[in-house]
């Protein structure tokens, strides 16, 4: 009896752990089959594409990247049964052929809109989704991108990095949260109280259903900020009210997807103040959002 438990326990300790890395995604395939390495948040795990190549400006002020002009990739699930969605930011010419692309790899696309008003050039962003094996959905988005100019590889680490200015701290005082500060832009992702559930599955913060607010710096001591809040229809006047009030423009009100529950509505914004006005207006408004 002794010996049949032992080989039984010998069974397990040699199969546990190949069961339990199948529930994983090898991160190495889809960091090789998109040609640049990603994070992993929670379950989900994230690729950006920044686009660096991009100067677009906003009635002068340039937009960094991480403001709001990175695409990005959130791979859930498993290497044999996975799911990827994301944003894509696009150029008008560059919208039909990288779309045309996705969808002759069978992803979906979910959504087709803008984030900012006035910008030059003018950009669109591309929301998908995909599901299937998890390294071949990231090489069919490679190719995809491949339609854009989109930078093939990881750019460099800003200098500004290593340094956290003076705006930082008085922006996270006015919202009451610290936010994370990279390439010259203060970023939130802040996840909703609620679960998010998609085709019977949960679908994590870092996936694109987290309240994303950036900041960055502008002229005269101000700052600018865009991002997207992710809101149920009840929260969504109240939200466009209090913002309103603290004199920050709504540029955008759509979906990001199709089959979500509960059903989620995308509200994008912009304005430029002082860091304790513009602050205070996030705040405001995100007291209306049920949040962690």
């Amino acid at each position: 009896m002794h010996s049949v438990r032992s080989l039984v326990l010998l069974i397990l300790t040699l199969v546990l752990p190949v069961g339990l890395c199948a529930q994983n995604l090898d991160t190495t395939r889809i960091d090789q089959a998109l040609g640049r390495p990603g994070q992993k948040l929670g379950d989900v795990y994230k690729v950006g594409f920044p686009r660096s190549d991009l100067h677009v400006s906003v009635h002068g002020l340039a937009i960094k990247p991480g403001l709001a002009l990175g695409s990005w990739a959130a791979f859930t699930g498993t290497d044999e049964n996975g799911m990827v969605m994301g944003d894509l930011v696009l150029l008008e010419d560059e919208l039909s052929p990288v779309m045309e692309k996705l969808r002759a790899a069978g992803f979906e696309i979910t959504a087709v809109h803008n984030h900012l008003i006035d910008e030059t050039p003018h950009v669109i962003y591309m929301h998908y989704m995909g599901h299937g094996r998890a390294s071949g959905l990231a090489a069919s988005l490679r190719k995809a991108l491949a339609s854009s100019k989109t930078p093939p590889e990881k750019s460099a680490a800003s200098a500004e990095e290593a340094t956290t200015s003076t705006w930082v701290k008085t922006v996270e005082d006015s919202v009451g949260r610290n936010g994370a500060y990279k390439g010259g832009v203060l970023s939130y992702g802040i996840p909703r109280a609620d679960a998010i559930m998609m085709q019977g599955m949960p679908v994590g913060p870092a996936a694109g259903v987290a309240e994303a607010i950036n900041f960055q710096a502008a002229e005269s001591g101000n700052v600018a900020t865009t991002g997207d809040f992710v809101l149920t229809a009840e929260e969504v006047n109240p939200v466009i009210s209090e913002l309103q009030a603290h004199h920050i423009l709504v540029t955008a009100l759509h979906s990001h997807m199709l089959t979500e529950q509960p059903r989620l509505f995308f509200m994008h914004f912009w304005a430029v103040g002082s860091p304790e006005s513009v602050g205070a207006g996030i705040a405001a408004a995100l007291k209306h959002v049920s949040t962690k």
